[in-house]
């Protein structure tokens, strides 16, 4: 049986876009807006998801936003303020100290904030296994917790506001020191004689594994198709959150600090159709050798 709570998505893109159509699944009544009212228009005549006008998305019971950073999460909250009892789950990669501001200022409107970003890529938002790291009051997570179920794999609370934005930029960034620690170690294959396709199957079965040798070098780098799911400009925005809440703490950051200054170097010259994996494509022309 559906759940009669209205629930709203705000930002249908690569990731938006495939979240949303799990909610009529469970849900009667699923608003959802972007800011191209077309693409909208097309959510609900392909997933039977209503296309509203952003005031009403913003008066749902629980309103889910998944937008590029916490700057436009903040300015549609502060325009188009949530009804009271209301939750507003932020799937955005964002800022902690956004999220802390959101839970502030949402409470004279007696509504709750929880910071909930997603990883998984695309194919998780279409197959509905994305992680879902949930910063925030335990009482509005228990509550949110049906409406995040559908697109979901695994959901888990974190911590208190801020954590589930600290999370995802961690692990972003330690997805970013895989990928240059894999595109210098392979390359030094390469040089050698090495064929990589051999020794990907090696590494996969020893301890220099990570998700880059197991997913990202051959679905995306050694075949040369690098699939625009994550886009590269967004690494470095998550791997710059890393960093400065390193920094904040006033830890040493040896490795994440030069982590920070490759990716942003490699962001320099890319475009919003640039995948993260591109980033190894940097390295390659420094090297003058393709790894494929």
């Amino acid at each position: 049986m559906k759940n009669h709570l209205s629930v709203a998505f705000i930002g249908l893109g690569a990731m938006g876009y495939r979240m949303a159509a799990h909610l009529p699944q469970a849900f009667h009544d699923v608003r959802v807006w972007n800011r191209t009212s077309a693409k909208a228009e097309q959510h609900a005549v392909q997933y039977g998801t209503q296309a509203v006008s952003l005031e009403q998305a913003t008066q749902a019971d629980i309103i889910f936003s998944c937008l590029p950073t916490s700057a436009e999460v903040e300015q549609i909250i502060r325009h188009h303020p949530p009804k009271a009892g209301a939750i507003w789950v932020d799937c955005t990669s964002g800022e902690p100290e956004s999220a802390k501001r959101m839970v502030e200022f949402l409470q004279q409107y007696q509504a709750d904030f929880l910071d909930a970003p997603v990883s998984g890529q695309t194919i998780g938002a279409e197959k509905g296994t994305l992680t879902v790291m949930v910063g925030g009051d335990a009482e509005a997570f228990a509550r949110a917790y049906i409406a995040i179920e559908p697109f979901a794999g695994l959901i888990q609370h974190v911590g208190t506001s801020g954590a589930g934005f600290a999370v995802k930029a961690v692990n972003n960034m330690m997805l970013a020191v895989h990928l240059w620690a894999a595109a210098e170690g392979f390359t030094t294959l390469k040089a050698n004689g090495v064929d990589l396709n051999s020794a990907l199957q090696c590494i996969n079965a020893s301890s220099g594994k990570s998700a880059v040798t197991e997913m990202i070098l051959p679905q995306r780098i050694l075949n040369r198709s690098f699939p625009c799911t994550f886009a590269l400009p967004l690494l470095a925005k998550d791997t710059g959150i890393a960093l400065s809440l390193a920094q904040q703490a006033k830890l040493p950051t040896p490795l994440l600090s030069l982590t920070q200054n490759l990716t942003q170097a490699a962001n320099l010259n890319a475009t919003p159709e640039h995948d993260f994996s591109t980033l190894v494509q940097f390295y390659e022309q420094w090297t003058k050798i393709t790894l494929e």
